[in-house]
């Protein structure tokens, strides 16, 4: 049994690969303690995915399964999550900084009545986190003094774990949760729908921002995308703009993504959106402002016009692959 706990990150039912980078911020932290891991799925239907979780060294991978967890609801996976750290003695509860993440952590981190740090980037000395505060500009330093801390995890900070080998035993955690006490239900879910990666956690990452002008335009950005197998992302300006839908928006508002390659084209580099992407491995930036604040974090920039640049360079990709 490890000393820290870790929420598997599902959507759909589908298992997240961010996962693997929360994975690897709790064999930190357990190293650091001297203690070890177990994981927590919670969800209805999930036993085939157990297997994508078996091998990376946890003491165990507890599961909650039922009709109660079909949909999440924050009541619902937050007691539950509360209710297995406690059972467990857990010390150090992690999820990642998702969507789930962030909209039930703080409620978990009330029920065990434990101090939190969310969104965090790495591990300090003496069990301290560190997290980006105004925009990514500082790194704070977080001690927790409460006996259990409940932390969420930046997924793009740390590389995903690897593969340990071996097997982690599977046990079904008998829940005391009643499902009539539910306050919360779903009545509908319209998942975003595309064959292109998931924008947080893709490779190539191409972005739009308000310098393609219209909805029309940015299918440039979308095009490249698709001839490099990327994901498509996009500045708050032009989600607001409707260039595109707010699922695709990158920035301290939107996903934070570390791809090995982001293209931005058209993106002045306001420091909210760099929050967001500044950590990828390769920047390349296309903006016919050369003081564009992009600039000073791209690793290739180029002062031109996008819709001179971006055409030509589909077209010149296109070539290759045929």
């Amino acid at each position: 049994m490890g000393n820290v706990l870790v929420l598997a990150d599902y959507a759909q039912g589908q298992l997240k690969k961010g996962t693997y980078s929360v994975i690897a911020a709790a064999k930190a932290i357990a190293a650091a303690q001297g203690g070890g891991f177990d994981l927590l799925a919670v969800g209805n239907g999930l036993s085939g995915s157990y297997d994508q979780l078996a091998g990376y060294g946890a003491g165990k991978i507890y599961t909650v399964e039922g009709p109660a967890f079909e949909n999440y609801t924050a009541q619902a996976w937050a007691s539950v999550i509360a209710e297995v750290a406690k059972a467990g003695g857990h010390t150090v509860v992690l999820a990642a900084a998702s969507a789930i993440g962030k909209d039930c952590m703080p409620r978990v981190a009330v029920k065990l009545e434990a101090g939190m740090a969310s969104d965090i980037s790495g591990l300090g000395d003496g069990g301290t986190y560190i997290r980006p505060m105004w925009a990514g500009n500082v790194l704070g330093e977080v001690e927790i003094t409460t006996a259990v801390h409940v932390v969420t995890v930046r997924v793009a900070e740390f590389d995903a774990a690897p593969a340990a080998g071996g097997a982690s035993p599977v046990e079904a955690f008998n829940s005391s949760f009643d499902a009539g006490s539910l306050k919360q239900r779903v009545l509908e879910f319209k998942p975003t729908v595309s064959d292109r990666p998931d924008l947080a956690e893709a490779a190539v990452v191409i972005a739009g921002g308000r310098g393609l002008k219209s909805k029309e335009n940015f299918g440039l950005v979308e095009d490249l995308a698709d001839i490099l197998g990327g994901a498509v992302g996009a500045t708050r300006a032009a989600v607001d703009a409707e260039f595109i839908h707010n699922d695709y928006q990158i920035g301290q508002t939107g996903k934070i993504v570390a791809p090995d390659l982001y293209m931005g084209f058209g993106i002045s580099g306001a420091i909210q959106h760099l929050a967001g992407m500044k950590n990828a491995r390769v920047i390349v930036a296309v903006n016919k402002d050369e003081e564009a604040p992009i600039f000073s974090v791209a690793d290739y920039g180029m002062v031109a016009d996008l819709f001179k640049i971006l055409p030509e360079l589909n077209e010149r990709l296109k070539a290759l692959k045929q």
